[in-house]
């Protein structure tokens, strides 16, 4: 039996399930909203778990889920080693995202990381400590500022409304994902003139343990592979 991890609820769900449809899988609650089983119908052998977002890659790691549709931004942070945990199968074309860094509108010459890398260093000398940075994407954003030689800074843990934690006083920048940046530019911040940290969208995964012949014939069946 190969189960299948789905977003349980909002779009990610309902686009998952689009998805599926599409290439001859139908994807279903199994009752009512607050029911985390789910139906397949279409193939034999597959089972439908429907969990948060965020649950599916530690699953995926786990061995209690074959597949999982989840972003590639949550991948790549909660696991260490991704590629040797799972196997990107398809990006799925929705869930679309970018992890990014901002700063205060206000922050008039910051444009890019070499005026922000100049910032945090100026921020230590003149209050005693490091310039903070509020995200939930610890791992990614660490190495991404090691990549482009950014030391002076301190990361803060955030797992609430990121955008407010400047107004709050708890950090001096975030690094988030957006889609639009509207809620970004409502809370006077501005992404660096820079590529993105990641860009993200949904992506279906499997486990590296479970490539296993049942589960390239239902990737075949998907037309996923030749």
């Amino acid at each position: 039996m190969i189960r299948l991890g789905v977003p349980s609820k909002g779009r990610l769900m309902e686009q998952s399930f689009d998805w599926f449809a599409a290439r001859g899988l139908r994807l279903s609650r199994a009752g009512s909203d607050r029911d985390y089983a789910g139906r397949v119908e279409g193939v034999e052998g597959v089972s439908l778990v429907l969990l948060s977002a965020g649950e599916i890659p530690r699953e995926l790691a786990a061995g209690r889920i074959e597949l999982g549709v989840t972003g590639t931004d949550l991948v790549r942070e909660k696991l260490a080693g991704w590629r040797d945990v799972v196997t990107e199968v398809a990006p799925m074309g929705f869930g679309h995202a970018d992890l990014v860094l901002a700063v205060p509108e206000c922050w008039r010459d910051c444009r890019d990381l070499d005026d922000f890398a100049a910032i945090a260093r100026d921020f230590r000398a003149e209050h005693g400590f490091r310039l903070r940075i509020a995200t939930k994407y610890h791992r990614l954003v660490r190495a991404w500022l090691s990549a482009h030689e950014v030391a002076d800074y301190q990361l803060v843990d955030s797992q609430g409304a990121t955008e407010g934690t400047i107004a709050n006083q708890t950090a001096e920048a975030i690094a988030d994902i957006t889609s639009s940046g509207e809620t970004l530019r409502a809370n006077n911040l501005r992404v660096l003139d820079e590529e993105p940290i990641l860009r993200s969208q949904a992506t279906l995964f499997a486990a590296n343990g479970a490539m296993n012949p049942q589960m390239q014939a239902l990737l075949r069946r998907l037309e996923l592979r030749s």
